[in-house]
């Protein structure tokens, strides 16, 4: 995007933001459109790199961050899945393994063997959280577009995610699902306008976020 005048215009997304996440922790990014969370979570993922990079992680991240992260759509997604095991250094039997999972989680029947450029957004949601949940990293990071999709597939979603997020050593994770961050998480971090406004316990700081935004316990 260019200025009137020809030049750029810079965005500051992020603006003196630090922060320490130990093992064990769950934490929950919320805050309206544009707070810069999703930023966030890909300056983590090391998708964005800071202007004064200081950004150290210890484990391995996988970053449910974009359905078709990974995926070829000129491929089937039998093929994709293949493609991802091989990417993980998964021996073939390890492949098969996982190509029977997501099968059977994905439920995609005979359009597993189908290019997943002809895939419905719903069937390309089912084969990517199948693909990025197969395998349980140390650190998992995670937008919101996990809850996209039918009642019947987030349903089955959630208790998957369930398994793997109480297996990870580290969750972050932003959605407007206030009710899911209150269930995961134990730390929420509420950013506005680039910067972290409040970090601390999940109760103490949605109480706040509540109030502020005018949102209504539904626990109450």
């Amino acid at each position: 995007m260019d200025r009137p005048d020809g030049g750029p215009i810079y965005v500051q997304a992020l603006d003196d933001v630090s922060v320490e996440i130990k093992a064990g922790e769950r934490v929950g990014l919320i805050g309206h459109n544009g707070a810069g969370k999703s930023t966030l979570l890909r300056v983590m993922a090391g998708i964005y790199m800071p202007d004064a990079p200081n950004v150290l992680i210890r484990g391995q991240v996988a970053a449910l961050l974009d359905v078709n992260s990974g995926m070829n759509p000129e491929l089937t997604g039998r093929e994709n899945i293949t493609l991802m095991g091989r990417h993980k250094g998964l021996t073939t039997a390890q492949i098969r393994q996982l190509e029977q999972d997501v099968e059977e989680f994905a439920q995609l029947d005979t359009f597993l063997d189908l290019p997943v450029r002809l895939y419905s957004s719903g069937m390309i949601v089912r084969l990517g959280f199948g693909l990025a949940t197969a395998i349980t990293p140390q650190i998992l990071l995670m937008d919101e577009w996990f809850m996209a999709g039918d009642f019947h597939f987030r349903e089955r979603a959630e208790k998957r995610l369930s398994s793997v997020v109480n297996n990870t050593d580290i969750l972050v994770i932003t959605s407007h699902a206030l009710d899911v961050l209150e269930e995961w998480c134990t730390r929420l971090i509420w950013m506005e306008g680039g910067q972290i406004r409040m970090d601390g316990p999940t109760a103490e700081v949605m109480a706040a976020y509540r109030v502020d935004m005018q949102v209504p316990d539904e626990k109450a």
